[in-house]
């Protein structure tokens, strides 16, 4: 009996079952497993995959998570977009976006390319928009600390940070953020007149702490937000900055951390991203915009 062709292969929703499997795959292609990150994804997000016509395993995933109202989300996110090691350069990147576009309908994409993803986007129809830089190191803070005052998040914040994470990113996303408390090793916020004026997460992959998401009402109250999460962890800090942010790349920079690499943000079906970028300073994770 002749195998199907790989562009014939059916594409399947994943569930929470499949989380070794995409741990797995990550491995395979070089990536640190990050189940954690996966785990999240999994529930806040849908992944999509394509099981091995030979019985082992996932061929090509990638996961999708959705923000606004449920019936009609405003904005998809794109992530993860993976390709077995054996299968590389056989089309199933394509397949899997083509799936991607056609199961978004005319919801509005978004994603952050790594340069050997970016061709096949662009082939695509996204449009690059913006860039991001990932920087990574153990963070002592270059000169004085702006004097905001931070502190853990506690369950009665939640409210005012689901508030103000909706005005930043342009489109509600509760269903992820209210997750952060058990997927974060640390939830901070900052504040002034008694009033919450940024957040930012501590999450843990591998050996370092990840920040993100990080929303803050200027540069200031960003940098006493990541010297505040320093603080508290031994492990090096790693975060993806949108490169506008020119101010707080130079501090980090001054401050310990070392550009890693840069992901270019790109967006199908909308000229632009959503929500006010002056006060988004970083993703909670690239995966899920």
């Amino acid at each position: 009996m002749s195998t199907p062709s790989l562009s014939a292969l059916p594409v399947r929703r994943l569930t929470p079952r499949d989380l070794t499997s995409c741990a797995d795959l990550s491995e395979d292609r070089g990536w640190p497993r990050e189940e954690h990150k996966w785990g999240l994804l999994l529930s806040a997000g849908t992944g999509y995959g394509i099981d091995d016509p030979d019985g082992h395993g996932l061929i090509g995933v990638y996961v999708v998570t959705r923000y606004g109202p449920q019936e009609r989300p405003g904005l998809a996110a794109i992530g993860m977009v993976l390709v077995a090691e054996r299968y590389a350069r056989q089309g199933i990147g394509r397949r899997l976006m083509q799936y991607a576009i056609e199961q978004a309908a005319a919801i509005p994409m978004t994603l952050h390319a790594t340069p050997n993803g970016r061709p096949l986007y662009e082939q695509l129809g996204f449009k690059a928009v913006g860039r991001a830089e990932m920087v990574r190191g153990h963070l002592t803070p270059a000169g004085p600390l702006p004097g905001i005052a931070t502190r853990p998040a506690t369950a009665e914040d939640l409210t005012a940070i689901l508030r103000l994470d909706t005005a930043v990113f342009g489109h509600d996303r509760t269903h992820v953020i209210t997750r952060l408390p058990a997927f974060t090793d640390q939830l901070r916020v900052a504040m002034a007149d008694g009033e919450i004026i940024g957040y930012a997460g501590a999450w843990p992959n591998m050996e370092t702490h990840v920040v993100g998401p990080l929303i803050a009402r200027d540069t200031e109250t960003a940098k006493a937000l990541i010297a505040s999460l320093a603080a508290h962890t031994d492990r090096p800090l790693r975060t993806d900055i949108d490169v506008r942010h020119e101010e707080l790349l130079a501090w980090v920079k001054a401050s310990g951390l070392e550009s890693i690499a840069f992901n270019t943000v790109m967006t199908y079906g909308t000229p632009e991203l959503p929500g006010d970028w002056t006060r988004r300073f970083a993703p909670l994770t690239v995966a899920a915009g």
